[in-house]
């Protein structure tokens, strides 16, 4: 007797649960489209963000900037929005001493300690 009360009270359990699941997911799921993407849920800056970077373009400056050797041919490319810009340089790995010098626009300019070829580049601001 006491088997069968149990069997039935757990198999009543199960049902109520079944249901349940199966009605929950039916309303998280209701819309035509279902769960919207990044793609169709942005807006504003985050949206041009988005669109950018599908093109390839890098709207803040969020990615690695690819790296130059330093030399006169090949310059580290420093963006800056003025025709001047403060940069400094860690000339060795290991050294704890920030050399800094003003980098002007135009021709590629050297580190004053290392050597290292610097140049300065327009960027545009995305908004």
């Amino acid at each position: 007797m006491a088997g069968r009360l149990l069997v039935r009270g757990l198999s009543a359990a199960v049902r109520i649960r079944s249901h349940e699941t199966a009605r929950s997911s039916l309303r998280v799921m209701s819309t035509a489209k279902g769960i919207p993407t990044d793609d169709e849920q942005a807006t504003g800056l985050e949206q041009r963000a988005l669109r950018a970077l599908k093109e390839g373009k890098d709207p803040y400056s969020m990615m690695k900037p690819k790296s130059y050797p330093g030399t006169k041919e090949e310059p580290h490319i420093v963006p800056g929005i003025g025709a001047k810009r403060l940069v400094g340089c860690v000339c060795e790995e290991d050294n704890t001493a920030v050399v800094w010098f003003w980098l002007h626009k135009g021709e590629a300019q050297r580190c004053p300690a290392c050597g290292s070829h610097y140049k300065l580049v327009h960027h545009e601001l995305p908004h």
